[in-house]
């Protein structure tokens, strides 16, 4: 449930589900979320013109000359919503090269966490990841939970550029670079699978915020040939 309902700046409401970061909290969020995305889209709601989910917080903007934010509050609190998350989201498999090439922070990762290459990808394999949400870049999804005997603190130094398809890790999450950008994850490998794809006007992200991951790893002649 929401815990509170605030003004964020003239033109967006804040809607606050609480500190903690966990599945169960995010699933409301995106109910939220999609409630109010099928409304807008449906013209029942006038004068929003974007809804932004995260972790635990959905931030609703619109436009001053068109509706308020008691109006908006309004709709918020009267809405009637579940938690679940209908059948269209789905479970997606990912694959990811460990080579040395793309698993650039292993050193860092094992000397943090006192566990070998092999460990550190065994507890990473094979487990399912709930999308949290996409954003920082266009598509990155925000992958959780990691397990906890992985779980380490960003870089020092963020690197000026990390390399398109990275998979990376920090703190409970794990993430997938969409194109080449910025970042201070700690890089584990890399996929050749086409996370974002900017030229599908429909359905441009691969993963969505309520879907599940899992990685799965291939070899680097398996990378370097994959064909989509």
């Amino acid at each position: 449930m929401i815990k509170n309902i605030s003004n964020l700046g003239d033109a967006a409401v804040y809607c606050d589900f609480g500190s903690d970061v966990n599945e169960k909290i995010n699933l409301n969020v995106i109910s939220y979320f999609n409630f109010l995305s099928k409304l807008v889209k449906e013209r029942k709601i006038n004068g929003v013109n974007n809804i932004t989910p995260s972790y635990n917080k959905l931030i609703i903007s619109f436009d001053l000359s068109k509706t308020n934010y008691l109006e908006i509050r309004k709709i918020v609190l009267d809405l009637s919503v579940n938690n679940e998350i209908n059948n269209n989201y789905k479970k997606i498999k990912i694959p990811v090269c460990c080579d040395e090439e793309f698993g650039l922070d292993f050193d860092r990762l094992s000397d943090k966490t006192k566990l070998s290459k092999e460990e550190i990808f065994e507890l990473f394999l094979d487990k399912e990841y709930f999308c949290y949400m996409t954003g920082f870049i266009a598509g990155m999804p925000f992958l959780g939970d990691i397990d906890k005997d992985i779980r380490c603190d960003r870089l020092e130094t963020p690197r000026v550029k990390v390399p398109k398809g990275s998979v990376a890790v920090t703190e409970q999450f794990t993430n997938i670079y969409t194109f080449e950008s910025p970042g201070g994850w700690n890089i584990i490998g890399n996929t050749p699978k086409k996370i974002f794809d900017q030229l599908n006007s429909s359905e441009p992200a691969l993963i969505k915020p309520g879907n599940k991951v899992i990685f799965y790893q291939i070899s680097k002649e398996e990378y370097l040939n994959w064909n989509e």
